[in-house]
């Protein structure tokens, strides 16, 4: 088998393609939320603090603190939706349900012997 085809049969597995898709829905998710974070609720707490209109001019020394609450914000908007994604779709997935298992149907032969056993206790 070629490279060229076994790199085909790679690709068109679904797993493959179900990454490909969600890789690129969570950079596009991504972007949505830094947009949040850095256009709508940063500046709101830019406003919040005295004398900062910038959170970006957040620092404490040389670090940049503003920045890096942003990012952490980001992580936690993420975090959360991907919580809430896998919570619903935990709703969906079903456990089996549990069937018994059949009772044992005794055979011809054990129901004779059950009865030729039952006779012989009964005469002692």
């Amino acid at each position: 088998m070629s490279i060229v085809s076994e790199f085909k049969e790679f690709i068109s597995k679904g797993n493959v393609l179900d990454l490909a898709v969600g890789v690129i829905i969570g950079a596009a998710f991504g972007k949505i939320v830094s947009s949040l974070t850095d256009d709508i609720i940063m500046p709101l707490i830019g406003l919040a603090t005295p004398n900062l209109d910038n959170y970006t001019k957040m620092m404490l020394g040389p670090m940049k603190i503003g920045l890096f609450l942003g990012a952490v914000l980001n992580f936690f908007i993420i975090a959360f939706c991907v919580f809430l994604i896998v919570k619903a779709a935990n709703r969906f997935k079903r456990p089996a349900p549990v069937v018994a298992p059949p009772a044992p149907v005794a055979s011809k032969e054990e129901v004779l012997l059950t009865e030729i056993r039952d006779a012989l206790r009964a005469r002692n």
